[in-house]
């Protein structure tokens, strides 16, 4: 970094789901270190989400804590962030579940709950936060929607065909928004990752499938959290609204479409 706002992001006011570890703390750290304030959202580590937002460059920033499958809690955390930050210019949904759920191992309820808890937290929760935050950035002049999709929306999750849809969904719902809200200055853009090593993936990968999990890529490795963190801040960047609309994949080229 050659200085405090690279990306042109001083004083931008950002909630990021999901972002008391992983891909979601990377995306804060790198939000705050741009000179952001952010409001960092958590579902149940309350002492990890403290620990980030304590370590967080620069003053300002807060957390909060919600269940993205609970409409009411959604529109409890926007306001909790709203007037934390005093508005809300960048949206970075980032939260989501991922278990395995095959359709030849599941009884019908456990099926239903399967799908039912990954919608809800992949897919309805973005949209409902998207609902709640969009009035606040129409009355701001504009803003940046991110959504964190997955290489699974293309590609397919045998293993997990909820969370392979909840994405391709999102990724689905981005596009449209990103024409539905172009008149009011607010840019829509997905980002689709492969494997990422944070610590949800930590044993997979230094597992017995490490290996092949890396190969898959031509570089022989998988994503570091900062790498797709950088891409989410340059997407919120001024220069980046012409990119609206856009799916950008972060696997190594494990994945081409």
């Amino acid at each position: 970094m050659t200085d405090a706002s690279q990306f042109g992001l001083q004083g931008k006011r950002v909630l990021v789901t999901g972002a008391s570890r992983g891909i979601g703390r990377a995306v804060a750290e790198r939000f705050a270190l741009e000179g952001a304030r952010v409001c960092v959202h958590y579902a149940q580590d309350e002492k990890a989400a403290r620990q980030v937002v304590e370590a967080l460059e620069g003053e300002g920033h807060c957390m909060a804590q919600a269940d993205l499958a609970d409409a009411h809690d959604v529109r409890e955390l926007v306001k909790r962030a709203v007037q934390e930050l005093d508005g809300i210019d960048v949206l970075v949904n980032n939260a989501g579940v991922f278990f395995e759920h095959t359709i030849d191992d599941l009884d019908y309820e456990a099926w239903q709950a399967a799908w039912a808890r990954t919608l809800g937290v992949n897919l309805f929760g973005p949209a409902n936060l998207v609902h709640q935050v969009v009035p606040h950035m129409i009355e701001n002049g504009g803003g940046r929607i991110i959504n964190l999709s997955s290489r699974g929306a293309f590609r397919g999750e045998p293993a997990a065909p909820a969370y392979g849809a909840s994405k391709a969904a999102l990724n689905s719902f981005s596009q449209s928004l990103a024409v539905a809200l172009a008149k009011h200055d607010i840019q829509v853009y997905g980002v689709a990752p492969g494997f990422v090593a944070t610590d949800m993936v930590s044993e997979l990968l230094s597992g017995p499938r490490g290996e092949e999990i890396a190969s898959q890529s031509p570089l022989n490795r998988v994503a570091r959290p900062e790498e797709v963190a950088a891409a989410v801040a340059w997407l919120a960047a001024p220069e980046a609204e012409f990119m609206t609309g856009a799916i950008i994949d972060i696997n190594g080229a494990s994945y081409l479409r």
